[in-house]
């Protein structure tokens, strides 16, 4: 059984409990604590282990986002996830006023503690205030540590604080909690200067954090200097993006050049100190986040450390295992594959799905190897404890003709032939799904390397942003012909859409894709964008919808398949892979048809939908709740302000 707790914590709360309720008291409120608590190793240690529970306590599934909010809502914004149709996917809402913007920012002034944003940044704050004065007595390795840690917490909130509103108040130190002093009245930053503040601040955890740390039993997880300079990449690939930059379509963007800098010097050193991607082949890729339990893996960047205790006090639970298996496994249910999921990944050989090399009835047929490890579908092995070669099906078949729906075989109800299965791990319990204890990889060594070909492929580079897409398909077996199926590129749009595709892939169900979507500004094609949806040659998300089907019995009232004709096991790694697919490929010529769902997949009231995200909800306005406490706030531009005036801040600067 893992020991562990979310990420990187050195001592579970089941050992905290009965040494520091004091201390968790303490935190509860703002007046009840004060630099005794740094006085000592051991208190402060408590601190920042409390830091950590209050930054990603709810992180449990690899599709969730945002500090210390952690849904999937932007996952399901995406062609990713069908049949929720969220606030601002809704084409029968219009969200402008401050009441409908998002409220992740915070609540009022409050005399308690609430875990939000401002009081996250402000335990930051206070940490690195005053350890150096009232932790004198502390060694200075351990000060610096301590610092790293809180330096890289506070980048990580002002990070997605800027990623749901723009420019926020900057605030680096502690300040008197109060409604009514003008001193702590700060306005809205620039998205640049949060943008700044997020660099130093991650430029000073790399200075002061090692990049792995000793005693790796108790501290494996924590944040590391490695992960400082990989987040420094992604924070500047954001700022250098179509959202907040202006001039991204000029190749020699400053901005474009410093995520390029930032990003090969974090290649570097994150090299030179054993970091990299795991594994060399797809088999590998599939298992990386569990088959190195408790160790170091060089592809883990940020590791979010889970635990299969299912006392809610010993340790927190992955919960993606469980949501991902089907009910034949005694799981939740399952994630069905959207069609669009289905027919993007690349074919064997590297080339993208064309009408004339691909069947899309056969999707399962002649893909690539990822492809394979990231769903399951009817015959693919797909093992749990005790069963390494079991398997199930995904169809059904009707009463007759006339019948509205089906039944399904093994009670397995989903809305496509296929379910999402990457990152599952095939020794799971089906007794304990819900207590999954395997690690989430926030941030993958091949998220860099693709930062890196991002930024390249906007400079103009186009051989090189190829050449680091390549690296990544390398690692999974993808032939190494035409530029691992890559092939030739010609402009530096059609190597950043390349980049944005081979993400699509690589970081599939990772939590990735809505943030790529924002800030590329890909829902429509608008002027603030600078027509990138046109510019890369793509087709706007706006009118489309997340699409499945059924694998439907030709035959009528009862299952058409014995257990003999089961009796297919679709292992990638097994030698006769391509016999089993051809054998699967005859039971469905044979005995079934492709069926067109009983109700639309996404629907609003029970009526079929397409997308609609509309041009303001890139960046949220502030909250009526924050307006109303805070009236020197600018709203932002796209929303209406507490007094129903139109917005005036602009996120591009």
């Amino acid at each position: 059984m893992k020991k562990k707790i979310l990420f990187f914590a050195t001592l579970t709360l089941a050992i905290v409990a009965g040494c520091k309720t004091d201390f968790l008291e303490e935190m509860k409120s703002f007046d009840k604590y004060d630099d005794s608590i740094l006085e000592n190793e051991l208190q402060t240690g408590w601190y920042i282990d409390r830091m950590y529970n209050y930054y990603f306590v709810n992180y449990r599934n690899p599709q969730q986002s945002i500090v210390g909010l952690y849904n999937d809502n932007r996952a399901r914004m995406t062609e990713e996830i069908g049949g929720t149709v969220t606030n601002y996917t809704n084409p029968t809402t219009n969200l402008q006023l401050a009441s409908q913007a998002d409220g992740y920012y915070g609540n009022p002034v409050s005399a308690s503690v609430q875990n939000n944003p401002y009081t996250r940044i402000r335990f930051a704050n206070f940490l690195i205030q005053r350890i150096d004065q009232a932790g004198s007595g502390l060694s200075e390795a351990f000060r610096n540590t301590a610092k790293g840690q809180m330096y890289f917490l506070r980048a990580l909130q002002y990070f997605d604080l800027v990623r749901v509103y723009g420019g926020v108040p900057l605030v680096t130190n502690v300040q008197q909690n109060s409604a009514t002093d003008e001193t702590v009245r700060q306005p809205r930053a620039t998205s640049a200067e949060c943008f700044d503040l997020m660099v130093s601040d991650l430029d000073s955890a790399a200075l002061l954090l090692p990049m792995r740390w000793d005693a790796a039993t108790t501290n494996y997880g924590r944040l590391t200097a490695a992960g400082a300079l990989a987040m420094k990449s992604r924070v500047l690939l954001t700022a250098a993006s179509p959202l907040f930059n202006k001039d991204w379509d000029n190749t020699g963007s400053q901005k474009w050049q410093k995520a390029l800098d930032a990003s090969l010097d974090a290649e570097r050193k994150l090299t030179a100190a054993g970091y990299g991607l795991f594994g060399s082949n797809a088999k590998d890729w599939a298992e990386m986040t569990f088959r190195a339990d408790n160790a170091f893996n060089p592809e883990a960047l940020m590791v979010f450390l889970l635990s299969t205790n299912s006392a809610s006090s010993a340790g927190y639970n992955n919960s993606w295992e469980n949501s991902v298996r089907p009910v034949s496994y005694r799981g939740g249910g399952g994630i069905g594959a959207t069609k669009e999921m289905l027919d993007l990944f690349p074919l064997a050989d590297g080339s993208r799905p064309t009408v004339a090399n691909y069947v899309d009835t056969f999707f399962f047929e002649n893909r690539e190897p990822r492809f394979y490890r990231t769903f399951a579908f009817s015959g693919s092995k797909w093992g749990i404890k005790g069963n390494d070669n079991k398997s199930t099906w995904f169809y059904r078949w009707k009463a007759n003709a006339e019948a509205n729906s089906g039944t399904f075989y093994a009670n397995n109800q989903v809305n496509s032939p296929a379910l999402v299965r990457k990152m599952s791990n095939p020794a799971a319990d089906s007794i304990n799904f819900a207590f999954s204890g395997t690690d989430i990889f926030e941030y993958r060594y091949a998220e860099l390397l693709l930062n890196i070909a991002e930024c390249y492929a906007a400079t103009g580079d186009v051989n090189n942003a190829v050449a680091y897409i390549g690296k990544v398909r390398q690692r999974v077996g993808i032939p190494s012909a035409n530029n691992y199926g890559v092939g030739s590129l010609g402009t530096k749009y059609s190597a950043i859409e390349a980049c944005l595709y081979e993400r699509r892939v690589e970081l599939a169900y990772e939590g990735k894709r809505f943030w790529d979507i924002q800030r590329w500004m890909l829902y429509d094609n608008i002027q603030e964008s600078g027509n990138s949806v046109q510019k890369l040659g793509l087709l706007p998300i706006n009118g489309t919808k997340r699409t499945g089907y059924y694998w439907q019995s030709k035959t009528y009232g009862s299952d058409p398949l014995s257990p003999a004709i089961r009796n297919i096991l679709i292992d990638p790694d097994a030698a006769n892979f391509l016999t089993e697919i051809a054998k699967l490929k005859q039971v469905y010529r044979t005995y079934f048809t492709r069926a067109p769902l009983d109700q639309e997949w996404d629907r609003v009231n029970n009526a079929g939908v397409t997308i609609l995200f509309r041009p303001n909800y890139y960046l949220s306005g502030l909250s009526a709740s924050v307006l109303a406490n805070n009236s020197w706030l600018q709203q932002t531009k796209g929303w209406l302000d507490y007094s129903g005036g139109m917005g005036s801040y602009d996120y591009q600067q």
